[in-house]
């Protein structure tokens, strides 16, 4: 090694040490600080509320369980002869998101859904209400409910205009319907609590749950963890990093700063620029509005006004990212005093009709935010 070589080694010897110690460590960082999911029915979320252990008793069978979050990934895995999964559905307020979700192949079983994923999942059922979950015999000749007895059901009622199977009836009503529909089996429940980490073991829910998931060799679990095809301007493309990568970039950047300090020049202070446009956030969201209504979108506006709502008020109710609609809902009544079935029309219910519509939409949560913010 000549003597050159030899002094550009020693030279860069430390700043190359540095470099690989802080690479090892982002790497490290990366795989164990990966996100880990915990919302309600989630196929990979062990907590409470996740459905974890019903997707693992699911694999153990033999069957093939493909979680997706959005319409894209559910498009990769369903499949003719297989089932598939709809979960979270106040998080499917958009009809094109729900018109695809519909052309998807496959049996279906649809879990509390809400009103506009009924019409478009399931057209021939119909809500009849609402009752708390408790055990409830089957009550039907259904062979997967009969199988499994009692288990703990209730939640959202329903009725069906064609000849279906109804089990686990309360006021009249069933809390699980099962009928044929363009070839394909359509299976609708009304709660999903009997699927959840913390229900499964109890009665009857695990042979439920079992029976009614694992009736295919394949299943897509479609269950959306944010609102999907609309954009509430809250969530910025950093928020969407992982936090592994986020890591990963301080320490490179740490590295890179720290040489760029011991190999760098003093090249004087900064010089500050004024910007050359200065947009009012007032200014934005008048544009947006106007966009709005020049389509005459107000399904989307009424959409956003919702997410929006959502986004400022769960936090003051006391709940998480996790919590359920119905427990919104319920949440929501209890510390205003009004109606729950008013309170869930105006956070879940069907997009205005009209402008009119939409403007008494908005009055609406307005009053409603006031109320929860002044209790």
């Amino acid at each position: 090694m000549s003597p050159q070589v030899r002094d550009t080694w020693r030279q860069w010897r430390l700043p190359l040490a540095m470099l690989g110690v802080f690479i090892l460590l982002a790497i490290a960082t990366a795989a164990l600080s990966s996100p880990t999911p915990g919302g309600y029915l989630d196929p990979d979320a062990t907590t409470p509320e996740g459905a974890h252990a019903l997707t693992q008793l699911l694999r153990d069978q033999g069957v093939e369980v493909n979680v997706a979050t959005t319409l894209d990934e559910a498009r990769r895995t369903a499949r003719a002869g297989a089932l598939l999964v709809v979960a979270r559905t106040e998080f499917l307020i958009d009809d094109t998101i729900l018109a695809g979700i519909a052309e998807l192949p496959g049996d279906r079983l649809i879990v509390e859904p809400y009103r506009e994923a009924l019409d478009t999942l399931a057209p021939h059922v119909r809500e009849q209400g609402t009752r708390r979950t408790q055990i409830v015999f089957p009550q039907c000749d259904l062979r997967e409910a009969t199988r499994a007895g009692g288990a703990r059901m209730g939640g959202t009622l329903f009725n069906v205009t064609a000849g279906a199977y109804r089990c686990y009836r309360l006021d009249g009503a069933a809390s699980l319907l099962r009928y044929a529909d363009s070839g394909r089996t359509i299976t609708v429940v009304g709660s999903g609590e009997f699927m959840t980490n913390q229900r499964l073991a109890e009665q009857g829910n695990a042979a439920l749950a079992l029976n009614l998931a694992g009736v295919r060799p394949s299943v897509t679990w479609l269950a959306p963890r944010v609102p999907q095809g609309l954009a509430t301007g809250d969530t910025s493309l950093f928020d969407m990093i992982p936090a592994g990568v986020k890591w990963a970039a301080f320490q490179l950047g740490l590295v890179v700063l720290v040489v760029a300090l011991w190999r760098g020049r003093r090249l004087g202070p900064l010089v500050t620029e004024r910007l050359p446009v200065v947009v009012r956030a007032s200014e934005t969201a008048q544009g947006r509005g106007r966009l709005y209504r020049a389509r005459r979108a107000r399904d989307r506006a009424a959409g956003a006004l919702r997410a929006a709502w959502l986004d400022r008020v769960v936090p003051l109710l006391g709940l998480t990212g996790i919590s359920t609609g119905e427990e919104i809902v319920a949440a929501t009544a209890a510390r205003t005093g009004q109606d729950a079935l008013q309170i869930r029309t105006t956070l879940y219910g069907d997009a205005p009709g009209d402008d009119a519509a939409l403007v008494a939409l908005a009055r609406d949560l307005d009053t409603l935010e006031r109320q929860v913010g002044d209790t």
